[in-house]
């Protein structure tokens, strides 16, 4: 692999970004299919609060979204990390590793209070996500929602992610 540029998304790798998460979740089990949909509602009503890219040299063939979430108790500078993609043939490269630390680092330095996700635990773990019993999100199995904080108190409550995540 040539070497990895991380920054951060242009108008014109909308198509590519949307080849990307299709292949990255086609095979994946608790895909519904839809984080295409997802990115691009994010981006049409201005939710993208980071978008990142990772390129080869020759292409795009990473990306991951960070959007605001609202919690329940009124917690704010709290965001969603995810969808984040790989395209198959590059996974285990270490591609999705360096868009998460990326990611984290700039949410950091723009003030952000904290992360969550839904995802595996012992992936995300590495990153310092952690399961919060007391930080709920309805729906999927409780332990694959995580959150990270990067400043101040854990927030107690229910997460709402941006309305483009249906």
């Amino acid at each position: 692999m040539s070497a990895l540029t991380i920054r951060p998304e242009d108008s014109c790798d909308h198509a590519e970004i949307a080849v990307v998460t299709n292949a990255a979740f086609a095979e994946v089990e608790h895909s519904d299919g839809s984080e295409v949909q997802i990115v691009d509602g994010l981006r049409a009503a201005g939710d993208l609060a980071l978008s990142l890219v990772a390129e080869d040299g020759e292409r795009i063939i990473g990306h991951v979204a960070v959007s605001p979430v609202t919690i329940s108790d009124g917690s704010e500078g709290w965001y969603g990390l995810g969808p984040i993609s790989v395209l198959p043939s590059h996974q285990r490269e270490g591609v999705g590793l360096r868009l998460m630390q990326r990611a984290i680092a700039d949410m950091r330095m723009k003030g952000a209070r904290g992360l969550v996700l839904l995802g595996e635990p012992a992936y995300y773990k590495r990153f310092g996500f952690e399961h919060d019993p007391q930080l709920t999100y309805p729906g999927p199995p409780a332990e694959y929602f995580q959150r990270l904080v990067l400043e101040g108190e854990a927030p107690r409550g229910t997460v709402s992610y941006a309305p483009a995540f249906g």
